[in-house]
């Protein structure tokens, strides 16, 4: 489940049954994302970006016509995450502007305060609005459009090489102690053994890191890192780096294509043997009946003045027939889904009471959830540490 305020519909804000008064508290966040837990959901992401809220795919209802202003990510996923036991918990970090040596104790953190369920959603910032608010650098105008081709040098494309570095360092820095690092004898005095702490020596071209981290090493070892793909170049970051990596086929005949294009840059990458999830991303309209969610979009598009448009597949009709189109994506190769509700609780209330009954029925669905970690509910085993002995 993809979260991102009150949906994902520029418009979902004016629904009557919307809790947007409640977006900047703590109390809707925890509903939300216990709700997915009912459902046995494997994990939420969280929205975040380092400007006011933009749609490139819905510019006319950009500004005061949505919701502006959001909660940071990570911090939001540290407050839901006693208040929940098994669903794991992705916040969005931005990895440009910022420091991978912050995010790497903070994600550490989250996967301390939810007992092993913390994973990131890695984002680069591109658009200069972003820049100004650092001041530090000037990425200058940055065409979208060439993320989708394979080899180009190009602004974009040094932001999601930065990226892999970036992740590199987390991975580095959580690998930065080892799991029995820590002694703690009173008797002896002895909390930390500090030949079990390791510099990790980073150096690139974006970065130079020498650690260790000051956090240990997290419970998973390494957090789930994901990341977004709608082309070449980011694909090649998500096969480079990630464990999850969020694609947006819009039909059958794309899944193949998509999943192929992942699945080389994967193995350019010395990947090959790795697990690497590719999810599909969706956004959901749902309805008792097909024209019951066609009317509801409707509506929704007629109030935000023009017809929402997406990165993603559309997805408007019943719960049923979404199990039945994700079944047959799924038969082409993708591991599994992220589905963006339109509207919450609306479409977020129809993806667990709905769609999700639907596949169980199909047998396509679990019925609890089978492992503590979100890494062990993705089929991912605790790596090793790379720096010990």
């Amino acid at each position: 489940m993809a979260l991102d305020g009150v949906g994902w519909h520029p418009a979902a804000w004016r629904e009557p049954e919307a809790r947007t008064d409640e977006l900047f508290s703590a109390g809707y966040w925890v509903d939300v994302v216990r709700q997915a837990e009912a459902a046995k959901l494997d994990f939420v992401t969280l929205e975040d970006s380092l400007a006011l809220q933009r749609d490139i795919y819905n510019p006319a209802t950009d500004g005061p016509r949505r919701v502006q202003g959001r909660l940071d990510a990570v911090l939001t996923a540290a407050r839901v995450a006693p208040l929940t036991s098994r669903i794991g918990l992705v916040p969005t970090a931005v990895v440009t502007h910022t420091e991978p040596f912050h995010v790497s104790k903070a994600i550490a953190t989250l996967d301390y305060v939810s007992t092993g369920r913390a994973g990131v959603r890695v984002r680069v910032a591109p658009f200069e609005d972003e820049n100004r608010h650092f001041g530090r650098r000037e990425l200058g105008a940055v065409d979208l459009a060439q993320a989708r081709e394979s080899t180009a040098a190009s602004p974009i494309a040094d932001l999601f090489d930065e990226a892999a570095d970036y992740v590199e360092v987390l991975r580095r820095l959580w690998d930065s102690w080892e799991d029995d690092a820590e002694i703690r004898d009173a008797a002896t005095g002895r909390f930390v053994d500090r030949d079990k702490l390791h510099y990790i020596d980073f150096e690139g071209r974006w970065f130079s890191v020498k650690g260790p981290s000051i956090t240990p090493r997290p419970p998973q070892g390494q957090p789930v890192v994901s990341s977004l793909a709608h082309g070449a170049t980011p694909s090649r970051l998500g096969a480079r780096v990630a464990d999850v990596v969020y694609v947006t086929p819009r039909d059958r005949a794309d899944v193949d294509t998509t999943v192929d294009l992942v699945r080389a840059e994967q193995e350019k990458a010395g990947r090959a043997q790795d697990t690497v999830h590719v999810f599909g991303d969706l956004v959901v309209f749902l309805g008792e009946t097909t024209q019951a969610a066609r009317d509801r979009k409707a509506r929704l598009d007629e109030r935000a003045g023009a017809e929402y448009g997406s990165d993603a597949h559309i997805f408007t009709g019943t719960p049923e027939d979404l199990a039945d189109l994700l079944l047959d994506w799924h038969a082409a190769g993708l591991s599994g889904f992220r589905l963006r509700p339109g509207a919450v609780p609306h479409d977020l209330t129809g993806i667990t009471d709905g769609l999700v009954p639907a596949l169980r029925g199909r047998g396509a669905f679990r019925t609890d959830y089978e492992a503590d970690t979100l890494r062990g509910l993705l089929g991912l085993a605790r790596p090793a540490n790379r720096y010990a002995a």
